[in-house]
């Protein structure tokens, strides 16, 4: 007996081919959605497997420089010193589990000023690491931000070096042999910091992007990672006014104590911040814009101490380009360390949002 031809055989490709144009012209929503599954139900036996495979073709021909699309994590609450709902169920899941944990060493809060600075500028303290710098602060003050922002168009671009850079859940004075200071989840990492600074600038009007690609899965050649990915953004927005790699610190004792950055912002601790801008020389080399960078790092240092004094740690100049040199205000900012709670982090980043928020307020077109 002649066998029929299956649906697939059977199915024009010239049809399939029009679908995928159509399905290409829609939002990656519903409306996609609905088009895939009308598709489907339409097509013989053996039609809806051809289309899937049509567009997993598709999917992967895109180009991989393009910008991954913003990802979103649990909306904040209103309230400033509230902590977001999924923290909270964390933080309790947690302390069930703490009498089985086992000790692995201290943690020690620690309030970063004045003795970890080596200059201080109209107030703000500095820690100049250069031997050969010295900055006339007096000079770029004056100079004001590079910055002219227009609302209609993405003005900050947040992305992670070190996406994996993760938190404590728990505010206590020790942490567990078996807690990891890193996790690619991001809603629990570094990534959630960002998330907390976009959605604050968002609030207040100005565009956000924010890239939670994870750059250090080998921590060797992150930095390079992470410059191909701010230069897709640049190339795709050549406007973007202010670019910021977010990580947190980590600093530890020889005999294994974790210092934990903190101060505490209307009665609630937050994670100490620290502003980190670079200097051309040593292996720092084609930094040209350097100086424009260290403007607006003061700039925005002064923001954030006159929202919340001892918000900052002292702004950190060093011999570093960290990819700073590809916007005139390119900033790396660490919020506390490993030994900082998740919550603690997530506060200080809408405090910061807030505060570059009044910032760029001062700087529109």
């Amino acid at each position: 007996m002649q066998r029929k031809p299956s649906g697939a055989a059977a199915f024009p490709v010239v049809v399939l081919s029009a679908l995928l144009a159509c399905l290409s012209l829609l939002p990656q929503n519903l409306s996609q959605d609905l088009l895939f599954l009308s598709a489907c139900a339409a097509l013989p036996e053996g039609g809806a497997a051809a289309l899937r495979a049509l567009v997993t073709q598709a999917e992967a021909k895109k180009p991989a420089d393009e910008p991954a699309p913003a990802q979103t994590s649990p909306a904040l609450p209103d309230a400033l010193t509230d902590t977001p709902a999924d923290i909270r169920a964390w933080m309790r899941a947690e302390k069930e589990k703490e009498p089985s944990q086992r000790k692995d060493g201290d943690i020690r809060e620690q309030t970063f000023g004045k003795k970890s600075s080596t200059e201080s500028f109209r107030g703000l303290l500095i820690r100049n690491q250069t031997d050969d710098v010295r900055p006339d602060y007096d000079t770029l003050w004056e100079a004001g931000v590079p910055l002219s922002i227009d609302k209609s168009e993405p003005a900050v671009l947040i992305f992670h070096t070190h996406t994996t850079e993760g938190y404590e859940l728990l505010d206590r004075d020790w942490y567990a042999a078996d807690t990891s200071s890193r996790t690619s989840d991001t809603s629990r990492n570094v990534a959630r910091v960002g998330s907390a600074i976009a959605e604050e600038l968002e609030r207040a009007g100005f565009r956000t992007l924010h890239d939670m690609t994870v750059h250090d899965e080998a921590y060797s050649g992150a930095y390079d990672r992470s410059r191909k990915t701010v230069e897709s953004y640049l190339r795709q927005y050549p406007n973007l006014s202010v670019v910021l790699d977010v990580h947190r610190d980590a600093i530890q004792e020889n005999n294994g104590t974790k210092i934990k950055p903190v101060v505490t912002v209307d009665g609630k601790k937050a994670a100490q911040i620290m502003i980190i801008s670079g200097a051309e020389g040593g292996k720092a080399v084609d930094f040209p814009n350097w100086r424009q960078n260290l403007r607006f790092a003061l700039r925005l240092q002064d923001a954030l101490e006159t929202q919340a004094p001892g918000l900052t740690r002292p702004l950190f100049f060093c011999h570093r380009k960290y990819n700073m040199d590809m916007t005139p205000c390119s900033l790396l900012v660490e919020f506390g360390s490993e030994a900082n709670t998740l919550e603690e982090a997530v506060y200080a980043g809408r405090l910061f949002g807030r505060a570059l928020a009044r910032l760029l307020e001062q700087h529109i077109q």
